[in-house]
């Protein structure tokens, strides 16, 4: 039984069936661009000795949301109500692979993390393909690249500038 006095719509579904995101999500979506802004704070602002830590942290948390990214790609496609196409389980696990090759300079000693930065920032900003490919083929709920777009962008473009501040302070 409803109550007449609840005025909080159910939510509706598109012609994929699938629930709009909720407010919340797109809230928490936004707020997870400040970790990768105040990194990328610590590493230009915070002086000499705190640059090697904000960098440090603006690769790591790259790396683990990209890589949570791909757990979400392959969440949708296993959710899905019809067979994914095979493209998007191969797709999925890029991103671990990825992030977890951008490492391989620091685990070698080699130049990082300036490099890895732009890799991850590149990769990330790019996932929008991936995401407007889902989006096409009926995968992700209603308003999912208007939430992935700026997302992708965002933290894609506050990781690059992290990896071009090692190109200009040396």
């Amino acid at each position: 039984m409803s109550n007449p006095e609840d005025t909080r719509a159910a939510p509706t579904r598109d012609q994929t069936g699938l629930k709009p995101l909720p407010a919340l999500a797109i809230g928490l979506g936004y707020a997870g661009l400040l970790p990768q802004l105040a990194a990328l704070g610590l590493a230009v602002f915070g002086g000499p000795e705190w640059r090697f830590t904000g960098l440090s942290l603006a690769f790591g948390y790259a790396a683990l949301i990209y890589s949570f990214l791909g757990g979400v790609w392959w969440g949708l496609a296993a959710g899905s109500p019809v067979t994914a196409p095979r493209w998007i389980w191969i797709a999925s696990v890029l991103p671990s692979l990825i992030a977890l090759g951008s490492a391989w300079p620091w685990a070698v000693g080699g130049d990082w993390p300036g490099p890895s930065l732009i890799v991850l920032g590149i990769a990330i900003a790019c996932s929008i393909v991936i995401d407007a490919a889902l989006a096409r083929a009926g995968l992700t709920p209603p308003r999912w690249l208007a939430l992935r777009l700026p997302l992708s962008l965002g933290l894609g473009g506050l990781t690059l500038a992290s990896g071009l501040t090692t190109m200009l302070t040396g």
